[in-house]
């Protein structure tokens, strides 16, 4: 037995309740280590002989086994201990390490499921089907806002070009996201600020006149609440740009200004060419960084994020460079901001591991950058085969809540990315398939607009093209698959929100499945990432619920014999329930 490879800690993803008298409870071993986990638990006041429960095996990586089971104990309080069999040794796992024999007052604890403590992010936003706008080039509704020199929508973009997008050009085309399916509408910043982008935010109470004013943001929110789309909004917080006021008055005054503390400068006067002044990434002048751990700071963004929900009603925020920020500074966000709605959403990006910021006390969620460097590296690239594509997944899923891993916004790319087609090479055999594993998979899939009828570009400012509205332009076949996949995740509940289980990682045949299962009802779900038919014996599917009689071909309709191998076409797909 390896036990240098066992390890649970009572708190966080390994410890973690999941209604008011249920504690779900992860124990890590070695890969292949061991051939039974049991946990002994009881309540931790009471002397009873505790009860047993199996732990099954919930995922895997290139080195782990991970171990779950759900403990139900009407008190709510739980003491427990693991026992750990590998075929030859017994031993029990306690908070004071292994023992052949349990010793005195050594049970992990969880001390009790507290209300505060059954948290999990917004319902509406577990599942839900995201589409990421950049409003400058998604539609210009209103031309007669329009920036000066305005180029040709079709037009390659350049870091500085304008378009002329605008909100109405969202408003004008919901009917076309409510019909693509579409729950909620993600808008990249929409603030006053003097790029095509507005990361540079010059005034975070004022839309910038080039896409519309209070009353279209008005009309855009209550438009998409009629269709039950919800609205998040992007904020960047990290940094400003050289137009806010807070800034300008430094500009102006110097050390003399009430402001000076809000930044962090080296030297007066300020200069921005080159900068003496700390800014967001490598010396970007135009964004000089903020001070959010200065209380008037704090105090000024707090308000920004509460303004807009309180007076605009907004369903959240999705917050800029959010892990270049202290974690108190989002604390007292997440508290002003659940007080105004506590269905709010609020979500990070953040492009590495993240489960200290989704704890319940910060983020609900975050942009899922592990996932889509996963889904590059294995449906884009090629540069992994299905078993070190699972092993990824695996970590990502074990870092966080069943819950969190629902809200977690999936991306294939974004505004920040090469468009995914074009990592593919034109490919788009492999973006269908990429497509099929994101709209199946557990979390919230995030389409980045244009993805759906096949745009493609390099990385900014080439991923930032005009949108593409002309059908004899777009790709028909392959807006018909986004529909499609987003209308049977609707229909079929595990889809949406079901747990998610590795069933198949054959590197060999480039296979890949995994089982979402909710209840008793169980989907399947089967990619062949490979240029060359692949069958799979449904017999070898070790279902996480009992194993069905039969099953249904959801894509097709028709029924499918357990016993006879399915086949998948190059890049194929087959979704079983």
């Amino acid at each position: 037995m390896l036990k240098e490879a066992v390890y649970h800690v009572a708190h966080g993803s390994f410890a973690y309740p999941v209604s008011e008298d249920t504690l779900r409870i992860t124990l890590r071993a070695a890969l292949g280590d061991l051939a039974k986990v049991t946990v002994l638990f009881q309540d931790r006041y009471q002397g009873s002989e505790p009860m047993h429960a199996t732990m099954d095996v919930v995922a895997q990586d290139e080195l782990f086994s991970y171990y779950q089971v759900d403990l139900q104990l009407d008190t709510k309080r739980f003491a427990y201990v693991f026992l750990l069999d590998d075929g030859h040794r017994r031993l029990f796992y306690t908070e004071k390490g292994f023992f052949d024999h349990i010793p005195p007052n050594s049970q992990f604890q969880y001390p009790y499921i507290a209300l505060q403590d059954l948290w999990e992010p917004p319902l509406w936003a577990q599942g839900a089907v995201i589409y990421q706008i950049f409003p400058e080039r998604f539609a210009n509704g209103d031309p007669t806002n329009d920036p000066p020199n305005v180029e040709p929508w079709e037009a390659l973009p350049t870091v500085t070009s304008q378009k002329g997008g605008d909100l109405q050009g969202v408003i004008d085309n919901l009917p076309y996201l409510v019909d693509l399916g579409v729950d909620v509408i993600y808008l990249t910043p929409i603030f006053q600020a003097p790029s095509n982008h507005k990361y540079d935010t010059v005034d975070y109470y004022k839309i910038d006149p080039h896409f519309g004013d209070e009353e279209t943001v008005r009309n855009l929110i209550e438009r998409c609440h009629s269709y039950g789309i919800k609205v998040v909004f992007d904020a960047v917080f990290n940094h400003s740009g050289t137009g806010f006021f807070a800034f300008q008055d430094v500009l102006e005054h110097g050390e003399d200004s009430p402001f000076a503390h809000w930044f962090n400068i080296e030297s007066f006067p300020v200069q921005t060419d080159p900068p003496n002044y700390e800014t967001f990434a490598n010396q970007i002048a135009t964004m000089p960084k903020l001070m959010t751990n200065q209380p008037d700071v704090k105090d000024y963004f707090i308000e920004v994020g509460t303004y807009w929900i309180r007076e605009f009603g907004i369903d959240g925020w999705r917050l800029d460079v959010a892990n270049e920020i202290d974690h108190e500074f989002w604390r007292e966000f997440r508290r002003a901001i659940k007080a105004e709605n506590p269905d709010a959403l609020i979500v990070g990006e953040i492009w590495h591991e993240a489960s200290e910021w989704v704890r319940g006390d910060q983020f609900d969620c975050v942009m899922n950058y592990s996932i889509q460097y996963a889904c590059l590296d294995f449906f884009a690239k090629g540069v992994i085969r299905a078993e070190s594509f699972a092993n990824r997944l695996a970590k990502v899923q074990v870092n966080h809540t069943h819950g969190v891993n629902l809200a977690m916004f999936n991306l294939l790319g974004s505004h920040d990315t090469e468009r995914f087609l074009t990592t593919c090479q034109g490919n788009v055999h492999k973006l269908a398939l990429a497509v099929a594993f994101q709209l199946t998979y557990e979390g919230a899939p995030m389409i980045y607009y244009g993805d759906e009828v096949g745009m493609v570009g390099l990385n900014d400012p080439d991923c930032r093209r005009g949108m593409i509205w002309d059908p004899e332009k777009q790709d028909l076949e392959l807006l018909e698959w986004y529909r499609r996949l987003i209308a049977l995740r609707r229909e079929y509940l595990p889809l949406r929100l079901g747990r998610c289980r590795t069933v198949v990682a054959d590197s060999a045949t480039n296979v890949f499945g995994f089982v979402r299962y909710l209840g008793k009802e169980q989907v399947l779900v089967l990619l062949n990432n490979s240029p060359t038919k692949q069958s799979v014996d449904l017999r070898g599917i070790h279902w996480p619920q009992a194993t069905p009689k039969q099953v249904q071909d959801l894509l097709g309709q028709e029924q499918v014999e357990l016993g006879q191998p399915v086949v998948l076409p190059p890049y194929g797909i087959r979704i079983l329930g």
